[in-house]
Formats: C-alpha cells, sequence, structure tokens
C-alpha cells in the first residue's frame, strides 16, 4: 500500500520542515524521473512510481543520518500502513540487497541495523525496487545528472563507491533504456527539468 500522490507531496513538505536541505528536491526530482520511465515501461505504473520516489528518502525527515534514514524511512511508512513506500526506502540503497554496498556511516542502533539487515534478506526485488534504485542515481536537488556525475558526487562526498555497485547502476540504466526502447536521458527531460 502507497498513499496517494497529494498525500505523499504532503509527506514531504512536513518532512522539510522538521529536517530542510536538499535531499528534498533531490527526492522530487527521483519521482519526476521515476514517473517518466514508469509511463514507457509495460506493467509500471507511473503513479505509484511517483510515489515511490518522492518517498523514498522520507527517513530523513528524522535527521541527518546516513544508514539511519533508511531504517527511519521504513520504520515511519510502516508506522503510517505504507508497506510498498516502506520496502522502497529499505530496498533503495542496496542494489545487490548487501549491507556491504553502503556508502556512508552506520550510524544505526544494533536492533536498526538488525533490522535492515533482516528485511533485507526477505525482500524479492522487483521493477519498482530497481527504478528507484536507478532514479536516485540519477537524481540531484537541482535537476537530473548523467549517472557517472552523480556517482562520483557520492564518492568525493563519502570517500568511495564500491565498483559493484557502479557496474549494477549502468546496467539499471540499461535494463530501462531496453524497456522504454529510448535513452534515459531523453525520457527524463535532463536538460530541461527542474524541481
Amino acid at each position: 500500500m502507497i498513499p496517494e500522490r497529494a498525500e505523499a507531496e504532503r509527506l514531504l513538505r512536513e518532512a522539510e520542515q522538521h529536517n530542510p536541505g536538499p535531499w528534498g528536491n533531490h527526492s522530487r526530482v527521483a519521482a519526476h524521473c521515476a514517473e517518466k520511465i514508469a509511463g514507457l515501461c509495460d506493467g509500471t505504473d507511473p503513479e505509484k512510481a511517483y510515489v515511490l520516489g518522492l518517498l523514498h528518502d522520507i527517513g530523513r525527515r528524522f535527521g541527518i543520518r546516513h544508514l539511519g534514514h533508511v531504517a527511519d524511512g521504513y520504520t515511519y511508512m510502516m508506522s503510517l500502513g505504507y508497506e510498498e513506500a516502506a520496502r522502497i526506502c529499505l530496498t533503495h540503497s542496496f542494489q545487490n540487497q548487501s549491507l556491504n554496498d553502503y556508502i556512508g556511516n552506520i550510524d544505526t542502533s544494533d536492533e536498526e541495523l538488525e533490522l535492515i539487515r533482516t528485511k533485507l534478506k526477505e525482500v524479492v526485488m522487483d521493477d519498482y525496487d530497481r527504478l528507484i534504485q536507478l532514479c536516485d542515481s540519477l537524481a540531484g536537488s537541482e535537476g537530473v545528472l548523467k549517472l557517472e556525475e552523480r556517482m562520483e558526487d557520492v564518492k568525493k562526498r563519502y570517500g568511495s563507491y564500491p565498483q559493484e555497485k557502479w557496474e549494477f547502476n549502468i546496467r539499471l540504466k540499461e535494463y530501462f533504456e531496453k524497456k522504454t526502447g529510448k535513452d534515459i536521458y531523453e525520457v527524463v527531460e535532463k536538460e530541461t527539468y527542474r524541481p
């Protein structure tokens, strides 16, 4: 279950009041990209993709945390009854479903870490998980970035970017280009879209 579009937008605005920052517009860009790509993929609902993209980082509502935002987002969305959004809060950072992929500080309690580890093992990834992973890797706070630019930016901020994760993102882009039959940057209006 996910919220309606207007409710998801309200949740994001409310979250930004608790923890202002560029993450809000990053989420809007991810949502835009997800909606555009999903609109060209059979069996993928653009409205659902938009909402999931908008809420993937909603855990940032609770403050500046690294891995903690994953646990916070999952727990928050579950508390509201939005299981599918909770799942995306969990899966968006883990292309290989492994904590070894995580870029950033492990700033969770032991209980939060176990929650993430346990729930990740239970997930069978689908195209929504993969789509939001891709869109998270395309979304800057001021617009759409080339995949390599976004990964380099993350590498600069955190000091590393695992090669396996880098290559997985390239394969995700290729996968969705095959599904849409178009260049992803054209689909997501890279040159013109601004949040």
